[in-house]
């Protein structure tokens, strides 16, 4: 069984940073596709970033290009993502996923792919 504990929410002004971990037990992170997640307020759930087992090639949402960067660090076990350049519409509930199948590329972005996940960390972005 495989458990995600989500960390490093909280609340930072338009145009910080703050990076999310998302330590994992049960399973190494290299033999799980892991994703990145997002909830706001009245909003259904979002992807937002992700990487693939083994290699770990990343993708992300169009939105959080070139802000947004997911990772993983081997011997931590654990994934991050780094978030810059915040704005207040990336407000929201982030939780962390990981699947321990090798979901096509297609299918990273839909919630349906993972089967484990974490309880979430809030981010609110606001001056």
């Amino acid at each position: 069984q495989v458990q995600l504990v989500e960390s490093g929410g909280g609340l930072v002004q338009p145009g910080g940073s703050l990076r999310l971990s998302c330590a994992a037990s049960g399973r190494s992170v290299s033999t799980l596709a892991m994703a990145w997640f997002r909830q706001a307020p009245g909003r259904e759930r979002e992807f937002v970033a992700g990487l693939k087992r083994g290699m770990g090639t990343t993708y992300a949402a169009n939105s959080v290009k070139g802000r947004f960067t997911v990772s993983r660090d081997n011997g931590k076990n654990t994934a991050y993502l780094q978030m810059n350049g915040l704005e207040p519409e990336d407000t929201a509930v982030y939780s962390c996923a990981a699947s321990s199948g090798s979901p096509i590329v297609s299918s990273l972005p839909y919630a349906s792919t993972y089967h484990y996940w974490g309880q979430g960390t809030q981010v609110t972005v606001s001056s």
